[in-house]
C-alpha cells in the first residue's frame, strides 16, 4: 500500500460584511495511504475528454478534521488539485474518494 502526505483545502463560506458571503480556504498537511489507485478518461463532446482522478486516500483523523468533514473540498495529488467527491469516516481514519480537476477557490498566499 502506497504512502500518501499530502494537502487538503476546506473552504468555508463566511460573510465579510453585512450581506456579502466570500469563500475562505485553509489547507492543512494530513498523511496515510492510498487504498485505490485509478484513473479514468471521461469522454465527452469536447476535443480532451475529462480526466478523473478515482483515488481513494485514507487519513489519519485529526480534531480539526473531524469538525470540518463538511468543508473538505479538494486534496492536491501529485501537484493537481482534485476535487473530493466522498468522504467516509472509519475512525480513527477518515477515506477520501478523489474525482475531477478542482477549480474552485483557492488558497491565498500570503505576501
Amino acid at each position: 500500500m502506497a504512502k500518501f502526505c499530502g494537502i487538503i483545502g476546506f473552504v468555508k463560506t463566511e460573510e465579510t460584511e453585512p450581506g456579502i458571503w466570500e469563500e475562505k480556504c485553509e489547507e492543512r498537511t494530513y498523511y496515510g495511504d492510498i487504498i485505490r489507485n485509478t484513473r479514468n478518461i471521461g469522454s465527452t463532446n469536447s476535443v480532451n475528454g475529462d480526466v478523473n482522478i478515482n483515488n481513494n486516500i485514507s487519513i489519519v483523523a485529526d480534531p480539526f478534521a473531524n469538525e470540518n468533514l463538511q468543508y473538505m473540498r479538494y486534496i492536491i495529488y501529485k501537484g493537481m488539485k482534485v476535487n473530493i467527491t466522498s468522504v467516509t469516516i472509519e475512525y480513527p481514519r477518515i477515506i477520501l474518494i478523489m474525482g475531477g480537476v478542482y477549480n474552485g477557490e483557492q488558497a491565498r498566499i500570503a505576501e
